[in-house]
This record gives structure tokens, sequence and C-alpha cells, in this order.
């Protein structure tokens, strides 16, 4: 095993435990980050296997397949987090809006 074999499975696993310590219960996200830890850790012990799927899937180097899904991970990631930051906003707004309103109902009980 090489140095930057050891380096890039020690931060999978670091990010895994992270990952695992503060999970929430759902369980779509802990299989998807579960096949992407195995996955990763696999190209990283073997990476002539990019190559060989690059090739089937008419990519012309492992790098560039690997690269190519990063972007869509990305993509994924900044979707998710969107959705959770209009969540976010909209539980705010319900909230404020609930305030606002008992507050004018104290007010106008006076």
């Amino acid at each position: 095993m090489t140095g930057i074999q050891i380096i890039l499975i020690s931060g999978i696993l670091v990010a895994a435990f992270v990952f695992f310590i503060r999970r929430r219960n759902n369980i779509a996200d802990l299989l998807v980050f579960t096949t992407l830890v195995g996955t990763a850790i696999t190209f990283i012990l073997f990476p002539e296997w990019t190559n060989i799927i690059a090739h089937k899937l008419g990519v012309g180097r492992g790098a560039d397949l690997v690269f190519y899904l990063c972007i869509l991970l990305f993509v994924f990631v900044s979707l998710k987090l969107y959705a959770r930051l209009r969540r976010l906003e909209q539980m705010i707004t319900d909230v404020i809006r609930k305030e606002a309103i008992a507050e004018a109902d104290k007010l106008e009980n006076e």
C-alpha cells in the first residue's frame, strides 16, 4: 500500500466516523454514504479498476470518470442542501407568523 492510499483511506474513514457520529436515522442517507465509502476505498486500493470501468463507459481515463462522478455527487449534495435550506426557511416563517398572530391576539385582548 502506498503512502497516498493510506492518506486517502484515512481521510475517508475519518469522514465516515464523523458522519456516523452525527447521522440521523435516515436509512437512505446511511446507505448512500456507506456505498460511497466502500467505492472510494475500493478505487483507492485498486486504481486500475477505474480505468477499466472508464473505458467500458467510453471515458478516456479513470481519473476523468472519478471527476465526472464527483461533479454529479456535488450537484446531488447541492440540491439536498438547497432543499434543507428552503425547509428551514419555511419553518422559520411559520414560527414567526404564529408568534406574530399570538402577539396580535394578546394585544387585542388587553
